[in-house]
This record gives structure tokens, C-alpha cells and sequence, in this order.
């Protein structure tokens, strides 16, 4: 359960997309994407190769459209890249990659670097987000030697300190076992997170527990809507 400490305001504009495409090298990852997304849980579904971390990755800015733009609560995620920093926080599915400093506690104050913070207000908000996770007996443990699930814990634990407006999580429980998915998900799903999520995954189960759907097939949005009709049309196309 995520405590009040780590909680944060949803009354946000909406994510607005328009024209997206993205080249890489020359494959056409996104294709003329137009949307717009207000709910506040977002499951983003399809085969590999559809589209969708491509898709993430430029809602977080870590990849810059070849056309079009994305405007995340107000902010061009190209333009206005330091304040989009500000906005939102990303989880992958290999925490390995986002894990960074030696402890466990002290991973996850890093992630409150440069928020303006006082030591103590810092101290403050890792005690809680340690305990909300349940991290806190492995507090002072090697962050890398932790097992997988506990790494993913972590990473999310990071991610969410600081209080982002919207949450990116490309398949996050894509390694993970049924107890260890269960609890993040519990994480990226409680109703009083208080984050916007946009959840990339392969776990239909996961992703229809989410109040909205989009169906990526070769670069282009070809069903969005309540998560039951988009999984049925995903599987139909499989069926095909």
C-alpha cells in the first residue's frame, strides 16, 4: 500500500499526442499516432515489435519523435525536457538498470537528488517509502544483491518517492514470479497512488485491471477503450 507521504495530486491535463511518428534506423516504430489520455490507469498492449516501448519512450522523453509531439499535463516531453523530468518517473523491466548506488536505502534517497529537500525531510520520505514497499529491514543491504523481485521493489520504490505526476512502467513484471508480480502490481494499481499510470505489458490479467486500453499493431493505435473489448480484440487478431 502506498502511504500518504508518497502520495500526489491526479487533477492533471491530460497526456496529448498528435501525429507521432519515430523512425528507428529504417524501421517505422510509430506511425501517424494521434491520442488523447485522461484516464488515470493506461494499459498499452500488443505484440513485440508493435510499437509500444517505443511509445513509452517517448512519453518519458528518453526518445525524441521523428514528427508530431507529446505534451504530458501541459509539457512538450521535446521542448520542456528539465521540467518533464519534474513530471515523471519510469520503471523498466530490468531494474538492474536503474539500480545505482551501493545500499538499499541509500538507492533510494538518490532518487530525491536535486527535489530541493532538506536531510531531513529526505530522511523523512525514505523511512516511509521503505516501509510502505517493505524494504526496511534490507535497508542497509547491497541494492545488487538483492533477488529479482526485491530489486523490482526497489526500482518502483525509487521511481515513486518522488512523486511524479505520471508513472511509465514498461513491463515491469516481465521477470518476476507470481508473488513478487502481485506486489508490484499492488503498487502501480492502488487506487490511492495518486500518479497517472501508463503501464506497457504482455499480462492481459494486469492489464485489465486498468480503466483504459490501447492496442499497438505494426506502429499505429488500432483499438482504445475499456480494457475487456481491446484484450479481445488483441486476442482475436491473434486468432487470425
Amino acid at each position: 500500500m502506498i502511504s500518504n507521504e508518497m502520495r500526489h495530486d491526479t487533477n492533471a491535463p491530460p497526456i496529448l499526442v498528435e501525429n507521432l511518428t519515430a523512425r528507428l534506423g529504417d524501421t517505422l516504430a510509430l506511425n501517424d499516432v494521434s491520442l488523447r489520455l485522461d484516464s488515470a490507469r493506461i494499459a498499452v498492449i500488443g505484440s513485440n515489435g508493435s510499437g509500444k516501448s517505443t511509445f513509452a519512450r517517448l512519453l518519458g522523453g528518453i526518445a525524441r519523435p521523428t514528427a508530431g509531439s507529446i505534451r504530458v499535463h501541459d509539457v512538450d516531453t521535446v521542448k520542456e525536457s528539465v521540467a518533464l523530468r519534474r513530471l515523471v518517473s519510469i520503471v523498466f523491466s530490468n531494474p538492474d538498470a536503474q539500480i545505482v548506488m551501493p545500499t538499499v536505502a541509500e538507492d533510494v534517497a538518490f532518487s530525491l537528488r536535486g527535489s530541493g529537500a532538506t536531510k531531513v525531510e529526505i530522511a523523512e520520505r525514505v523511512t516511509a517509502a521503505l516501509a510502505a514497499f517493505k524494504l526496511t529491514d534490507l535497508a542497509d543491504r547491497s541494492a545488487h544483491e538483492l533477488s529479482g523481485g526485491q530489486k523490482q521493489l526497489l526500482a518502483l520504490c525509487g521511481a515513486l518517492i518522488r512523486r511524479p505526476a505520471l508513472l511509465i512502467a514498461d513491463e515491469p513484471t516481465a521477470y518476476l514470479d507470481a508473488r513478487n508480480s502481485a506486489a508490484v502490481a499492488g503498487h502501480l494499481l492502488h487506487p490511492e497512488a495518486g500518479h497517472q499510470l501508463v503501464l506497457v505489458t504482455h499480462d492481459l490479467e494486469l492489464a485489465a485491471r486498468c480503466d483504459t486500453a490501447l492496442l499497438f499493431d505494426e506502429g499505429r493505435v488500432v483499438a482504445q477503450g475499456g480494457p475487456a473489448e481491446v484484450i479481445e480484440a488483441y486476442r482475436a487478431s491473434l486468432r487470425r
